[in-house]
């Protein structure tokens, strides 16, 4: 297995640039050297029909890709609103469902991903045109609480995670976001403790996290900020938030060695994870993936790239013990998210996750196992 740290890539000003050799799949799974940290390592992953070249479970060489690396799981897009909630009185979870079953026949935890994603553009166009009525505020109680009573209800018991809010931050203001639902309280504050007390009250031993994208590239500043005052708003106000889902959807947006960027980048990182620890939230990275279309085409000189600088982000992440679930934005480059919202010039796949589009694993697998190798026991 390749040894990579970030202090020897620092101390040895590792460039850009710098190759790997192909890598070697361990023998045993990510999950399972997790495991003797007290660590849990999963992924996102699909709905699809059987044999469908998805990254789904009903795919036979994604799925072993899941059950061999994976202790928890979560769907990519199955649980939100605009795929459950076709209409203000409808629920359909037959795809969750059948994901759930997956996860639970192959002894995997599941998340839920997300109880309310806060941006009105996922927002199912029912929700965004609703008229709230004359009492805009009971109305938009019932809305959200019918929501999440019902699925505390049916999964709290099998689910072990809920992201009760995702992505509420404006990336370039750290403002609340706003929303028909939010008016319809009266304020978004309103709406999000709303929320985690409906969550706590429907499902009492489940982790209930406040999910977001803020990132430790340059140009996040205002996201952190924003971030942290809510952080900070829910303890005084008495929310029951627990974790701070880091999304960690990492990606190389500057020139120079990767230890530059490190040095740039990491007072800044722990001064936030430091704040939000001293709150008392625990930490989770939920969609960990690192974003390459600025990277040359040449994929040993790009794996390397994406491995040195996944290496770095790990070992400062691993190195708080109140983090203890990482889970990768997917498994296979070949069904990224990123191939799609960031496609390349050169019309490659995006090498982004632990295996390239033949399932084959890269130097960034490498990478995360052995992070969980070297990292503190919690």
């Amino acid at each position: 297995m390749i040894e990579l740290t970030r202090r020897g890539l620092l101390g040895a000003g590792a460039a850009l640039a710098l190759p790997f050799p192909a890598i070697a799949q361990a023998a045993e799974g990510l999950n399972a050297v997790a495991k003797t940290k007290g660590m849990r390592f999963g992924s996102c992953f699909s709905w699809g029909p059987p044999g469908a070249d998805r990254g789904s479970f009903a795919n036979p060489k994604y799925a072993e890709l899941l059950k061999r690396d994976c202790g928890i799981l979560v769907p990519e897009n199955e649980f939100k609103w605009q795929a459950i909630r076709p209409d203000a009185k409808t629920f359909n979870l037959d795809h969750f469902s059948d994901m759930l079953d997956f996860a639970e026949a192959n002894g995997m935890a599941m998340r839920g991903h997300t109880l309310l994603w806060h941006k009105t553009q996922y927002f199912p166009k029912w929700l965004n045109d609703y008229d709230f009525g004359a009492s805009p505020a009971k109305e938009a109680e019932r809305i959200l609480g019918t929501h999440i009573r019902t699925l505390c209800k049916l999964y709290a018991s099998r689910i072990t995670s809920f992201d009760v809010v995702n992505e509420t931050v404006e990336e370039g203001s750290g403002a609340l976001r706003t929303s028909s639902l939010s008016k319809a309280f009266g304020g978004t504050e309103a709406m999000l403790d709303f929320a985690y007390h409906t969550a706590r009250e429907h499902a009492p031993g489940v982790e209930l996290t406040y999910n977001d994208y803020m990132s430790w590239e340059p140009g996040n500043d205002g996201h952190r900020t924003g971030v942290l005052k809510l952080l900070e708003g829910f303890r005084k106000r008495g929310t029951p938030c627990d974790t701070l889902g880091v999304q960690s959807h990492i990606g190389l947006t500057d020139g120079g060695t990767v230890g530059a960027l490190v040095n740039k980048q990491e007072k800044p990182w722990r001064s936030f994870l430091d704040s939000a620890v001293a709150m008392g939230y625990k930490l989770a990275v939920t969609e960990f993936d690192v974003d390459d279309h600025l990277l040359p085409t040449d994929t040993k000189v790009r794996d390397g790239i994406v491995a040195n600088y996944a290496a770095a982000y790990l070992e400062i992440m691993f190195s708080y013990p109140q983090l203890r679930d990482v889970l990768a934005w997917g498994m296979s480059d070949r069904f990224t998210w990123l191939n799609g919202y960031k496609p390349r010039k050169d019309k490659t796949h995006q090498r982004a996750t632990p295996y390239n589009d033949e399932y084959q694993p890269k130097a960034l697998y490498g990478v995360i196992h052995d992070a969980f190798a070297g990292a503190p026991a919690r």
